[in-house]
């Protein structure tokens, strides 16, 4: 019993990396517009998003509900699945933030978590359902209402700006984009953070430390730490990649971009659902540019990231799956 504590503890440092490496390649969904439009400098910038990122942290638990018991029951695997779920989404994090690709951390988790149990037992003990209804159906979905949204938040920005001297346009849009940033970062913590929150409450399920499954207060507070921590140390390489190289920028622009995508993640929040952040802004950028002119797109950087996209839960889970079976044979 006391070997399962030790394995516990090492789990929720891994979770809380996990949390830090979430920060720091989902930093960019944040403030990666801000930057480019030039309203805020970097440091600012990153300071503002890891204070939204914190107190967003807090806003509700129903994604981590859907993480924590909604894809595996806790009661069917053990602490060392959980271990294994980590490595192979912390490793692609890492991966993906070195090659400075804006990845989806929230595919990592979900793909370190199904590798990792399929290798325990099979994938039997995996919620289709569940895998299907609150993670792939809005994966697919959440992408194409962001560039929905942008395009009318677009339409409604440059309405209004149609009505106001040049010279006022930029000034006003600079200001409205520090509010749609820090609502951005906040909407980011509000479903990230509690990704983390739900694997430590599923090992502290597993481990038998709680008998059915809650969020303790601790937990939240530690989730939104790390990953405002992340936050804060910036992955300038992704902030660069989707903030100034998929297409142009003004204030205005990164306003009618941010506050889609921001609208987008925080009603997934609240209905349980952990979306991909970096999927919904990276889609709301490209439905602001596409309502310039389709070519406002460098559509080949875009093919680029989708690639990336599409290796995310395969290749976390993956290593999940192997390093499960690492820990096996030496502990068991």
């Amino acid at each position: 019993m006391e070997g399962i504590f030790i394995v516990l503890i090492i789990v929720i440092l891994l979770a809380w990396l996990f949390d830090y490496t979430n920060g720091l390649n989902d930093a960019a969904n944040a403030i990666a517009t801000v930057v480019s439009t030039r309203v805020l400098r970097p440091l600012s910038a990153v300071a503002l998003a890891a204070l939204f990122n914190f107190l967003g942290a807090f806003i509700s638990i129903e994604v981590a509900t859907t993480v924590g018991k909604g894809i595996v029951d806790p009661k069917a695997i053990d602490i060392y699945t959980i271990f294994a779920g980590l490595v192979g989404a912390i490793s692609w994090n890492l991966f993906a933030t070195y090659l400075g690709m804006p990845i989806s951390a929230s595919h990592s988790l979900i793909g370190g978590i199904v590798g990792a149990s399929i290798s325990h037992a099979s994938f039997n003990i995996v919620n289709l359902k569940g895998l299907i209804s609150k993670v792939m159906i809005p994966s697919i979905i959440s992408p194409l209402v962001g560039i929905l949204a942008a395009i009318l938040f677009f339409i409604i920005s440059y309405s209004i700006a149609s009505f106001l001297r040049a010279h006022m346009v930029n000034r006003i849009f600079s200001f409205l984009q520090l509010v749609s940033a820090s609502y951005m970062a906040l909407s980011h913590g509000a479903n990230d953070a509690q990704k983390t929150m739900g694997v430590i409450a599923m090992a502290l399920v597993t481990s038998g430390v709680l008998s059915s499954f809650e969020v303790p207060f601790w937990v939240k507070f530690s989730a939104a730490f790390f990953i405002s921590l992340g936050t804060l140390m910036g992955g300038w390489k992704v902030i660069k990649t989707l903030g100034m190289r998929l297409t142009k920028l003004r204030p205005i622009d990164g306003f009618s971009a941010e506050t889609a995508a921001a609208t987008t993640i925080i009603t997934a929040s609240f209905l349980g659902m952990p979306i991909s952040t970096t999927y919904v802004i990276t889609s709301s950028v490209m439905g602001v540019g596409m309502s310039k002119k389709i070519n406002a797109v460098k559509w080949s950087l875009f093919s680029t990231i989708i690639i990336a996209w599409l290796f995310t839960i395969p290749g976390s889970a993956l290593v999940a799956f192997l390093t499960y079976k690492v820990l096996s044979l030496l502990f068991k």
